[in-house]
């Protein structure tokens, strides 16, 4: 279940609202985005992979909320982990270096 967004790392980019499949966040005008529906997540990781700044912490329990530390998420390097150990940088996923489509968040199409 999403469990966090980092407000320090945050740039409100809105990422995750738009590749988040059961609409769990809402976006804010001049601030990050609120998970507004947490018992809808599906625990997919969409928005944790699609983070530019690894800004979002999931937690693999889907039916149980757990309460996080960002401090103690930072200290494990587990804030954007999960696209870490698929190979994925700058919510791009590996081997995609030339894959230009991230341009399409850029300019605002979704």
């Amino acid at each position: 279940m999403i469990e966090l967004i980092s407000t320090s790392r945050c740039t409100s980019c809105n990422r995750c609202v738009d590749v988040c499949p059961t609409g769990v966040f809402d976006t804010v005008a001049g601030a990050i985005p609120v998970i507004a529906r947490p018992a809808d997540c599906q625990t997919c990781f969409m928005c944790e992979l699609y983070c530019p700044v690894d800004a979002m912490y999931v937690h693999p329990f889907r039916d149980q909320h757990v309460v996080v530390r960002e401090e103690e998420l930072v200290q494990r390097a587990q804030l954007g982990s999960y696209g870490r150990a698929l190979g994925w940088h700058k919510a791009r996923a590996g081997g995609t270096e030339r894959d230009e489509t991230h341009r399409l968040f850029e300019m605002g199409i979704t």
